[in-house]
């Protein structure tokens, strides 16, 4: 999942085990399909550094270098890194206009899907209709029937079996430059997630409510899928992605 607008959600990771940011910050470190460090020996690596001492005590009042306080550090400057200047962002605020094409995707993007409607819906918008484009819930998005399931996501942290195969909903912002796409980064083209929308999502009891309505297939033309993809484009903030303060040191 990509790293901005991160003082808004409740829990992290796909799956939520992490309830803080500040926790989440030190569970890659440990994480033996990740970094498969230990704090005890990241801190003591810090702690030998030329630089860290000094960074650690204008910060801190000390050089004394902590898991705690590598998590502060980590979290605050995790919360500097904040996603709001896109051009889908610049025409809310009247600076631009977006053109004809993204327009009638951005229709389609907010638009309820009905099939007794003649006015067309991608339904995209129950799920990331937010300013955040994602509603920070955890949802089956209808990638694998029941049998299928190989990860039960949120369902491994809670127990509750209505949360089997749900997965945090990732903000759309940035997305057509975090590919690949899904959980378990199925898909690596935007083109390919919007056909799973269109006419691949696959039922089982734990199914977002909104989707076992769409699952029937949402009829986009080609056209329309050309729009829809046009629309998440104008998500990409390119004033955050070339911001040099976040950038290797």
């Amino acid at each position: 999942m990509p790293l901005f607008n991160l003082a808004y959600p409740a829990t992290y990771f796909w799956d939520g085990r992490a309830a803080t940011l500040r926790q989440q910050v030190l569970m890659p470190i440990q994480d033996p399909i990740e970094m498969h460090e230990s704090l005890g020996n990241v801190t003591a690596k810090l702690r030998a550094s030329s630089t860290y001492p000094a960074l650690f005590k204008r910060a801190f009042g000390s050089e004394e270098i902590t898991p705690q306080t590598m998590a502060l550090a980590l979290e605050q400057f995790l919360h500097t890194m904040l996603s709001y200047n896109s051009r889908f962002d610049r025409s809310r605020r009247g600076e631009l206009q977006l053109t004809p094409q993204e327009d009638r995707g951005a229709q389609l993007f907010f638009t309820e899907f009905n099939p007794a409607s003649s006015k067309k819906g991608a339904d995209c918008f129950h799920c990331h209709g937010t300013s955040l484009f994602t509603n920070n819930e955890f949802m089956n998005n209808g990638l694998d029937s029941a049998h299928q399931f190989t990860d039960m996501g949120h369902f491994d942290v809670t127990g509750n079996p209505q949360h089997k195969a749900t997965f945090k909903t990732p903000s759309l912002r940035n997305i057509e430059v975090t590919a690949p796409y899904m959980h378990d980064g199925r898909f690596r083209t935007l083109e390919e997630v919007i056909e799973h929308y269109n006419s691949g999502v696959k039922f089982s009891e734990t199914l977002a409510t909104d989707l076992k309505v769409t699952r029937v297939g949402l009829n986009l033309t080609p056209q329309d899928k050309a729009d829809l993809l046009a629309f998440l484009r104008t998500l990409t903030d390119t004033t955050f992605l070339n911001d040099k303060r976040f950038a290797k040191p």
